[in-house]
Order: C-alpha cells, then sequence, then structure tokens
C-alpha cells in the first residue's frame, strides 16, 4: 500500500509556488542574444528573486542567471543558492511517464518558499525534463505558475505555414538510417491523411543528416519546414513542398537547435 502523500495542511503556512522559467533558446550556441531582448520584464524579476531552483544542469543555470543579473540583481549572491540537478537518467529516458518521484526535490517549498524550474534552453517540461516535478508539486498542493518566454515548438509551428490547429511533437526520430526512414515514412502518411503537422528535432550536428534523409524520403508534395537559431539574428525559418526544396540551396545550419515539420 502506498504511504499517503504529503501536502500543506490547513493551519499551517502555505506553500511556496513553484515557477516554470523558461530560457533563452542560444544555449549551445556560438552567439548569444541580450537577455532583455528575448526574455519578458516580469519573468526575469521572478527569476532574480528565486534562491531554490531544480534544474536540468547546474552549471548552464548558473551562467543562465549570471546573464539574468547583468540586468535584474539577484537575491542573493549566487553561490548561496541552492540547485538541485534532475538525475542523468532522467535526461537521458525523459520524465514524463512518471517512473521518477521528484517530491523529495520540492521540500523548499513545502516550507513556505518558491522554487524556479528550468531546462537548458525554452520551457521546462516541454521537450527538456521537469513534467515529474510539475506533476510531484501538483500532488503536494504546491501552486504551479508558468512563466511567458520562448517556446521553440511553438515559434517554429507559427513560422512553418502549416497547420497550427492540430499538430504533435514526436521527439526525436531514429539515427539509424533505415529505422530514420521508417519513421518519416509512418509521420508522412499520419500527417496526410489527418492534416496533422508532426514536429521533431534533432541533437546537434545531425541536423544536415536530418535534412538530407526528409529530401530522399518524404512525397514530392509533402511539405517541410524549418526554423534555426530562433530568437538569433541569424535565425533561418523555410517552408516549402519537398520538390521545390530539391531546386533550392537551403541548407540547415548543423549546430544549431532547430525543429524540423512536416505536413500538407
Amino acid at each position: 500500500m502506498n504511504s499517503p502523500t504529503p501536502t500543506a495542511k490547513l493551519g499551517e503556512s502555505a506553500p511556496g509556488t513553484l515557477y516554470l522559467v523558461p530560457a533563452p533558446l542560444d544555449f549551445g550556441c556560438d552567439t548569444q542574444a541580450a537577455i532583455d531582448q528575448v526574455m519578458p520584464n516580469g519573468t526575469l524579476v521572478i527569476a532574480a528573486s528565486l534562491k531554490h531552483w531544480i534544474c536540468e544542469n547546474a552549471k548552464s543555470t548558473r551562467a543562465y542567471l549570471k546573464r539574468i543579473a547583468e540586468t535584474h540583481p539577484l537575491c542573493q549572491p549566487l553561490q548561496a543558492m541552492t540547485l538541485q540537478e534532475l538525475p542523468h537518467a532522467v535526461h537521458k529516458k525523459g520524465d514524463h511517464q512518471g517512473q521518477f518521484d521528484a517530491r523529495p526535490l520540492l521540500q523548499a517549498a513545502l516550507r513556505g518558499e518558491n522554487i524556479g524550474l528550468v531546462s537548458e534552453a525554452g520551457m521546462p517540461a516541454i521537450a527538456d525534463p521537469g513534467s515529474s516535478v510539475v506533476r510531484a508539486a501538483h500532488d503536494l498542493g504546491v501552486p504551479v505558475v508558468p512563466l511567458v518566454g520562448p517556446v521553440s515548438l511553438l515559434l517554429a509551428l507559427a513560422a512553418s505555414g502549416l497547420n497550427g490547429q492540430n499538430f504533435a511533437f514526436v521527439g526525436y526520430l531514429p539515427s539509424t538510417p533505415a529505422e530514420r526512414a521508417q519513421r518519416i515514412r509512418e509521420l508522412e502518411t499520419l500527417a496526410l491523411k489527418t492534416g496533422q503537422t508532426q514536429l521533431f528535432i534533432e541533437t546537434p550536428y545531425r541536423n544536415v543528416a536530418m535534412q538530407q534523409a526528409l529530401l530522399q524520403t518524404l512525397q514530392h508534395n509533402t511539405r517541410l519546414a524549418t526554423a534555426s537559431g530562433l530568437t538569433l539574428d541569424n535565425a533561418a525559418c523555410h517552408s516549402d513542398i519537398v520538390k521545390n526544396w530539391k531546386h533550392k540551396s537551403w541548407t540547415v545550419e548543423n549546430t544549431q537547435p532547430t525543429v524540423f515539420a512536416i505536413g500538407r
């Protein structure tokens, strides 16, 4: 029998809030955008006020907080903050299916302190770890507040010209050529049959290989869209049917985060 889930009780101090803090999309890129150009002021104000963090990577979170401090003084010195990393296994296998119990990470919230949840880029728990923490917060009675900021999937979808009323994010495609081609054909069949846009991403330095696989596998009249380096000065968004892609010189930047989308 499962032990009862601890939650805030009547008469006790109210729990703190779990803030979902977006991060700029330029993680790992050669250039970075000015923090106040890509992040809303309200989000930066709240982020600067937090001293407890749950993160994908402590090093990148410290770098992000240093960027915030350039425009918004932090509530306390960086070295005095509490940064809890999600386990490495969560990064590899994901935490969206309930295998990881994140409740122990939220003890500060049960004491009435606010906590920030952050990933390396974009919105935590969207194509990144963090859903286990959000789920645990709800189970514990901790309020959850998502903050405004960049979400690469939605920016790419908006720029694609594809169906924004019915879409699905399917994560990463297989890395081996045969399995990848099979998965591309499956997603294309679904997209053409239902009109549902299929969004997916690739790890750095595999973007060109993915583009080539898509152009070799997709039907001529299927629409392919890509969005690279979103929010950066050299951001590039392309969208056309495959037949026209083959006659153009568009090449996806291999080192920048890229979102791919197919549809009709």
